[in-house]
């Protein structure tokens, strides 16, 4: 078994980029007003609001987050920021209110929704199908 020394250079370069790449792949914060965060949906999960969403989210969603929500729409290769797989449990680990929230106000690449969607109820119904996205 040969064993190849590299220089200190040479690792301190493969090691500081492949920090910098990693750091470069996680996702930027996206801080949520606490009154925001705390909105309770007062639309109920039924099959009619799941519908609604679910063609709202065929509209407006589908083609940078995919169908299923995992951030393979045919829009998202052209984007800066590649859409997180929306059916794990982070994304669905927020509340309610912090997903109407961001659809809403929007951020980078992800256009705010509050002009398209003026009928806050369809945000809502979006949030309903937001859930079903659930692995």
């Amino acid at each position: 078994m040969k064993i190849k020394l590299i220089s200190t250079a040479t690792f301190l370069s493969v090691c500081l980029f492949g920090t910098a790449f990693t750091i470069a792949q996680q996702p930027k914060p996206w801080p949520v007003p606490d009154a925001a965060a705390k909105a309770v949906n007062p639309v109920k999960s039924s099959a009619e609001s799941i519908s609604a969403g679910k063609e709202l989210w065929n509209t407006h969603c589908a083609s940078c987050h995919g169908k299923k929500g995992l951030g393979d729409g045919t829009k998202a290769a052209q984007l800066k920021t590649q859409p997180a797989d929306l059916s794990t449990s982070t994304p669905q680990a927020q509340t309610d209110g912090s997903v109407f929230y961001k659809i809403s106000e929007g951020r980078g690449d992800m256009p705010s929704f509050k002009k398209k969607l003026p009928d806050a109820e369809d945000i809502w119904s979006l949030v309903i199908f937001f859930r079903t996205l659930k692995k």
